[in-house]
């Protein structure tokens, strides 16, 4: 087993054990092979449904390493990520992610990845209700961000 798939892993484990959430586990390293960051799923734990393993990781490492860019770091997970992982991800710029088990398997033990999944394709519409409001008012800060930061719109 990759050495650092089975810390992933063993993460999952963990979190397990100490009943904080999810069989889920993650690990960031840097491209030397030095460990970032750790993580399990601890949603029970924290009281937080976004304490996924991956966004733990992924907040420990911005945190020690002061930046929320990790473009040159590699994420390890025992699970494919879910659509909240996968964005989390894709936002803080980790460009290579190596995960075991599949969003399949997730599901087959009651995680609800896949209705995420059909609602972005443009299914399963009645999941959530988004309604545009007050954007004119909103746009002005839009374009006061625009203006101090020299951004052309």
């Amino acid at each position: 087993m990759n050495k650092f798939m089975k810390i992933a892993k063993q993460n999952a484990e963990k979190g397990i054990t100490n009943n904080e959430g999810g069989p889920f586990g993650a690990i960031i390293i840097d491209k030397l092979g030095n460990i970032i960051s750790n993580g399990n799923n601890k949603v029970f734990k924290e009281k937080d449904p976004t304490a996924h393993a991956e966004i733990v990781a992924i907040r420990e490492a911005c945190k020690k390493l002061n930046s929320y860019d990790l473009s040159e770091y590699i994420l390890y997970t025992s699970c494919e990520p879910c659509p909240m992982c996968l964005s989390a991800i894709i936002w803080s710029n980790i460009k290579t992610v190596y995960y075991g088990c599949t969003k399949k398997d997730a599901d087959k033990i009651g995680f609800r990845d896949d209705m995420i999944y059909e609602y972005l394709k443009g299914n399963n519409k009645e999941l959530i209700t988004l309604k545009e409001m007050d954007r004119e008012e909103c746009l002005k800060t839009f374009k006061k961000y625009q203006n101090e930061n020299g951004i052309i719109y």
